[in-house]
């Protein structure tokens, strides 16, 4: 069986082959795949793409993000509590 898949070499540094991994895994993919697929959706256009649908979401949605972000951020302060000056 003969596959029209070639293999190379990589050179990474161990922080930089360790979050490939990690992201690789976090998306289900095996690390080969992952590189792939970046690759494929670096040079296709895909990744900028999808960069520019998302920076149209922010520009069109910043006040309705701007307040989500609020709401989150106020669920998410602790709240103060009252403490009697008992010393």
């Amino acid at each position: 069986m003969s596959s029209d898949r070639k293999q190379t070499q990589l050179r990474l540094t161990p922080d930089v082959l360790a979050a490939g991994k990690d992201a690789a895994a976090a998306r289900g993919l095996d690390f080969n795949k992952y590189v792939e697929r970046l690759i494929s959706e670096d040079t296709t256009g895909a990744r900028s793409a999808g960069m520019a649908a998302a920076q149209r979401l922010i520009d069109t949605q910043s006040d309705f993000l701007d307040d989500l972000q609020a709401d989150l951020d106020a669920q998410h302060t602790p709240a103060t509590q009252n403490r009697g000056a008992a010393a």
